[in-house]
């Protein structure tokens, strides 16, 4: 059962997509903190 699910051209379509959609949501929230952890870092550093 478990081999035939994987067969479908489909599911395999909508898992890769599932995959690449949190890989790059992890990426953006990645940029996003460090983004903010640099700019509270150079306000810190101004004062």
């Amino acid at each position: 059962m478990v081999v035939s699910f994987f067969d479908d051209p489909v599911v395999i379509g909508l898992i890769v997509l599932l995959v690449a959609f949190v890989f790059f949501g992890y990426l953006l929230m990645r940029r996003t903190v460090l983004g903010l952890r640099e700019g509270y870092e150079d306000g810190q550093r101004r004062e």
